[in-house]
Protein backbone atom coordinates (compact mmCIF):
# COMPACT_ATOMS: atom_id res chain seq x y z
CA UNK A 1 0.00 0.00 0.00
CA UNK A 2 1.74 3.12 -1.19
CA UNK A 3 1.82 5.68 1.97
CA UNK A 4 3.57 9.31 2.10
CA UNK A 5 4.21 10.92 5.26
CA UNK A 6 5.29 14.37 5.48
CA UNK A 7 7.27 16.00 8.49
CA UNK A 8 10.17 19.01 9.16
CA UNK A 9 7.33 21.87 9.14
CA UNK A 10 6.82 24.50 11.73
CA UNK A 11 7.50 28.16 12.08
CA UNK A 12 10.45 30.07 11.02
CA UNK A 13 11.06 33.79 10.65
CA UNK A 14 11.26 35.75 7.26
CA UNK A 15 14.63 34.83 5.65
CA UNK A 16 14.97 31.59 7.44
CA UNK A 17 15.13 28.02 5.89
CA UNK A 18 13.70 24.64 6.57
CA UNK A 19 13.77 21.17 5.27
CA UNK A 20 10.57 19.24 4.32
CA UNK A 21 10.77 15.21 4.56
CA UNK A 22 8.61 13.57 2.73
CA UNK A 23 8.52 9.55 3.97
CA UNK A 24 7.59 6.71 1.48
CA UNK A 25 6.81 3.13 1.92
CA UNK A 26 4.93 1.23 -0.43
CA UNK A 27 6.91 1.77 -3.42
CA UNK A 28 10.05 2.52 -4.43
CA UNK A 29 11.10 5.72 -5.96
CA UNK A 30 12.91 4.55 -8.50
CA UNK A 31 9.14 4.07 -10.46
CA UNK A 32 7.33 6.92 -9.15
CA UNK A 33 7.53 10.64 -9.77
CA UNK A 34 6.91 12.74 -6.48
CA UNK A 35 5.97 16.84 -5.90
CA UNK A 36 5.57 18.93 -3.55
CA UNK A 37 2.09 21.11 -2.80
CA UNK A 38 1.34 23.93 -0.67
CA UNK A 39 -2.26 24.95 0.09
CA UNK A 40 -2.40 28.87 2.05
CA UNK A 41 -5.52 29.43 3.76
CA UNK A 42 -8.74 30.73 1.20
CA UNK A 43 -6.44 29.66 -1.71
CA UNK A 44 -6.45 27.13 -4.00
CA UNK A 45 -3.70 24.15 -3.80
CA UNK A 46 -0.39 24.88 -6.09
CA UNK A 47 2.55 22.92 -7.34
CA UNK A 48 5.76 24.03 -5.80
CA UNK A 49 7.93 21.26 -7.15
CA UNK A 50 8.75 18.08 -8.65
CA UNK A 51 11.08 15.41 -9.04
CA UNK A 52 11.10 13.02 -11.68
CA UNK A 53 11.19 8.89 -12.13
CA UNK A 54 14.51 8.25 -11.51
CA UNK A 55 15.44 11.48 -10.32
CA UNK A 56 16.79 12.74 -13.37
CA UNK A 57 14.75 15.69 -13.95
CA UNK A 58 13.13 18.41 -11.17
CA UNK A 59 10.94 21.47 -11.92
CA UNK A 60 10.01 24.38 -10.02
CA UNK A 61 7.54 26.90 -9.41
CA UNK A 62 8.49 30.52 -10.82
CA UNK A 63 7.72 31.82 -7.13
CA UNK A 64 10.43 29.38 -5.84
CA UNK A 65 12.97 29.28 -8.17
CA UNK A 66 16.70 29.40 -6.40
CA UNK A 67 15.55 29.29 -2.83
CA UNK A 68 14.01 25.78 -3.13
CA UNK A 69 15.78 22.54 -3.95
CA UNK A 70 14.22 19.26 -4.12
CA UNK A 71 15.83 16.15 -3.72
CA UNK A 72 15.81 12.24 -2.87
CA UNK A 73 17.62 9.68 -1.09
CA UNK A 74 16.23 6.44 -2.07
CA UNK A 75 17.86 4.30 0.55
CA UNK A 76 15.89 6.29 2.75
CA UNK A 77 12.90 6.19 0.37
CA UNK A 78 12.48 9.84 1.29
CA UNK A 79 11.94 12.90 -0.74
CA UNK A 80 13.36 16.39 0.58
CA UNK A 81 12.58 20.61 -0.05
CA UNK A 82 15.00 22.22 1.21
CA UNK A 83 13.65 25.59 1.30
CA UNK A 84 15.49 28.81 2.17
CA UNK A 85 14.76 32.65 1.96
CA UNK A 86 11.40 31.64 3.19
CA UNK A 87 9.33 34.64 2.89
CA UNK A 88 5.44 34.89 4.32
CA UNK A 89 3.56 33.61 1.45
CA UNK A 90 5.18 30.74 1.50
CA UNK A 91 3.30 29.93 4.67
CA UNK A 92 0.52 26.75 4.18
CA UNK A 93 -0.10 22.92 4.63
CA UNK A 94 2.55 21.49 1.92
CA UNK A 95 1.90 18.39 0.97
CA UNK A 96 3.53 15.64 -1.20
CA UNK A 97 2.26 13.45 -4.03
CA UNK A 98 3.29 10.39 -5.76
CA UNK A 99 2.48 9.03 -9.30
CA UNK A 100 3.93 5.75 -11.05
CA UNK A 101 2.61 7.31 -14.48
CA UNK A 102 3.79 10.91 -14.61
CA UNK A 103 6.79 10.94 -16.79
CA UNK A 104 7.14 14.55 -17.91
CA UNK A 105 7.59 16.97 -15.22
CA UNK A 106 6.27 19.50 -17.65
CA UNK A 107 2.92 18.70 -16.03
CA UNK A 108 4.35 17.53 -12.71
CA UNK A 109 3.30 21.14 -10.95
CA UNK A 110 -0.40 20.05 -11.89
CA UNK A 111 -2.02 17.81 -8.36
CA UNK A 112 -4.43 16.12 -11.15
CA UNK A 113 -1.60 14.42 -12.24
CA UNK A 114 -1.05 12.65 -8.47
CA UNK A 115 -2.56 9.88 -7.31
CA UNK A 116 -1.07 9.61 -3.63
CA UNK A 117 -1.02 12.08 -1.63
CA UNK A 118 0.67 12.56 2.10
CA UNK A 119 -1.87 14.26 4.78
CA UNK A 120 0.62 17.46 4.81
CA UNK A 121 2.77 19.43 7.20
CA UNK A 122 2.20 22.99 8.44
CA UNK A 123 5.15 25.84 7.69
CA UNK A 124 4.19 29.30 8.93
CA UNK A 125 7.07 32.15 8.30
CA UNK A 126 6.15 34.83 9.83
CA UNK A 127 8.52 37.30 12.66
Amino acid sequence: QVHLVESGGGLVQPGGSLRLSCTTTGFGLDYYSVGWFRQAPGKEREGVSCISVGGGSTNYADSVTGRFTISRDTAKNTIYLQMNGLKPEDSGVYYCAADAYLTSMTWGLRESEYEYWGQGTQVTVSS
